[in-house]
């Protein structure tokens, strides 16, 4: 059985002028053990970078061949904003990976940025902008108290 590998906590680091920003300790222990690469693309939802291991992303292809049309306009859309937008990261020697222009620009990402474990995938955020999210998740989750139910528990 293949071991799941989660990414959490929710860590603040620099960035310098090159745009490049250490990856956590803890996400680049993950990306040593799972003997892959992370990628990064642009969120489709929020204004913030993507980044999950690459298997991730491969599921995704494979459930999005799966359940839509091979030649739909939504299919076509959704795998040119996510594939045609990903990019292989590779940490140097330090820890850091290289963000592009593109992904900075779209996450408003200057001099800091916010990784954010998310379990099979992360985002990184300008830290202003992700304490206003984090307010309104916390604020939504709290009005509808969601509830998870357990495999074979009644429904």
């Amino acid at each position: 059985m293949r071991k799941t590998f989660l990414f959490m906590d929710t860590i603040f680091n620099k960035v310098d002028a090159k745009g490049r920003v250490s990856l956590p300790a803890d996400y680049r222990a993950i990306v040593k053990e799972a003997a892959s690469e992370i990628v990064c693309y642009r969120s489709l939802t929020s204004p913030c970078i993507e980044g999950c291991l690459e298997d991730l992303l491969e599921k995704l292809a494979q459930d999005m061949e799966n359940s839509l049309d091979f030649f739909s306009q939504e299919q076509d859309d959704l795998t040119n904003l996510i594939f045609g937008d990903a990019k292989r990261q590779t940490f140097d020697s330090t820890g850091r990976i290289m963000l592009s222009e593109k992904l900075l620009k779209h996450a408003d990402i200057t001099d800091c940025a916010v990784f954010v474990g998310k379990g099979r995938k992360f985002q990184i955020w300008n830290p202003e902008n992700w304490k206003k999210e984090e307010e309104r998740i916390r604020a939504e989750v709290l009005k509808k108290r969601p509830s998870l139910k357990t495999p074979g528990e009644a429904k």
